[in-house]
């Protein structure tokens, strides 16, 4: 069984990210959560952890070209997709945290809060979520103007005003309404 999360549906900028994971029932791993209720430090502990003790796990995304082309939810969609097709392992079952399911060839069931009750999903949350926050550091670094490392490409007031005075940069996602405001 392998689950399945995303990060990055609401930021202004960057990839959405999603991961697939399948455990090791006999390798279990301490401390999974839904990656928002756990500090950053503690993520990152976790991504690796998960990463050296899972069955199997893949990281994939939708770019912000995808996500203007097709819109988040089915940006979201083709990330998971990607993600569970990219596992090393074909799971007979994928429990997707949330209330939509990509398409795929095998079972699927959507789970409402997935991330804090299924530890599949959670270990999928916190891959997702510190791949996209070691993306938005990176990124960082060549547009320090806008403050991703700080605000992870979320329409924070120091990120809104970083579009007004900069506007836009290519990972801004152009179909979100704060950056078409700018671009107008």
């Amino acid at each position: 069984m392998a689950g399945v999360d995303e990060a990055g549906r609401g930021p202004l900028a960057g990839p959405v990210v999603a991961a697939a994971v399948i455990l090791d029932d006999l390798n279990p791993i301490k401390g999974l959560a839904d990656s928002k209720k756990l500090s950053a430090l503690r993520r990152e502990k976790l991504y690796d952890e998960i990463q050296a003790k899972a069955l199997c796990c893949s990281i994939a995304l939708a770019t912000v070209e995808e996500i203007d082309a097709l819109n988040i939810l089915q940006a979201t969609l083709l990330a998971m997709k990607r993600a569970v097709e990219g596992l090393r392992l074909k799971p007979n079952k994928v429990l997707v945290d949330g209330n939509r399911l990509p398409t795929l060839v095998m079972v699927a069931e959507a789970i409402v809060k997935g991330d804090a009750l299924v530890p599949a999903i959670s270990a999928a949350s916190i891959l997702a979520k510190v791949y996209r926050d070691r993306w938005c550091a990176e990124f960082h670094l060549e547009y320090p103007q806008y403050g991703f490392a700080g605000h992870k490409g979320y329409g924070t007031a120091k990120h809104l005003a970083a579009l007004r005075e900069h506007g836009a940069c290519p990972q801004h996602r152009r179909s979100f309404a704060p950056v078409a405001e700018v671009l107008r």
